[in-house]
């Protein structure tokens, strides 16, 4: 883990039982196979497990090389508009992708953050980054952030990077959902008319489930 050399000096913060957490996020994440459904509750009830006031998923563009934001909880508008994050600019990213997770203590002061200003106006203090990975390879981060100084243990880390692990494999299944449901519609649209699919959403939503749930069996 990267961390600061102060950290040790900071106060002991509580948090609730991590095990009751898990469990209530498990159930969450995978309540849903709609993408945006699945970030948002992932975001959401990362921040309210762990008692923190912002939480934020990127996931990577390869070809690009920046880290798009997926979903947020807890960040303003300004912040969220600052700019790209870029993981040639963002050492704290970088190092997460590569397996790592990051803490910050302070991200005014630690030159790895790369919009200090943006974060100082946003009022926040303390970050932990890890990396989402989906078969050992890694396909973004979630971080969350507190507005006061705090210190993230290694309870608060193995919890967040199991929450991670979960909300990777939540996203891949939705993503497998939604991939699934676009070629259903495609088929269906060929061999009936889109009029046919409009007119009957609950039962082509009954088989596209079935679908799935076949195709993740086999």
């Amino acid at each position: 883990m990267t961390t600061d050399d102060n950290a040790h000096q900071l106060p002991r913060r509580s948090h609730r039982d991590y095990y009751t957490a898990l469990h209530q996020a498990a159930l969450t994440f995978t309540s849903s196979l709609e993408l945006d459904q699945v970030l948002q509750s992932i975001v959401t009830s990362t921040t309210e497990a762990m008692q923190v006031d912002a939480c934020a998923l990127r996931l990577l563009d390869r070809k690009s090389g920046l880290l798009h934001l997926s979903c947020v909880h807890g960040l303003s508008g300004n912040y969220l508009a600052k700019g790209p994050v870029s993981l040639t600019q963002s050492a704290i990213d970088s190092d997460a992708m590569r397996g790592t997770p990051v803490y910050v203590p302070d991200v005014r002061s630690d030159t790895r953050f790369q919009y200090q200003d943006a974060a100082r106006q946003e009022g926040l203090v303390s970050v932990l980054c890890v990396p989402l990975e989906v078969r050992g390879e890694a396909v973004g981060v979630i971080r969350v952030y507190t507005k006061q100084q705090t210190v993230f243990d290694e309870d608060d880390i193995q919890f967040l990077t199991v929450l991670a692990s979960l909300a990777a494999l939540s996203i891949e299944n939705a993503r497998l959902y939604e991939n699934v449901r676009t070629s259903f519609d495609g088929i269906m649209g060929a061999l009936w008319g889109q009029e046919y699919i409009d007119e009957q959403p609950t039962e082509v939503s009954t088989i596209r489930t079935q679908t799935v749930i076949q195709f993740r069996e086999s």
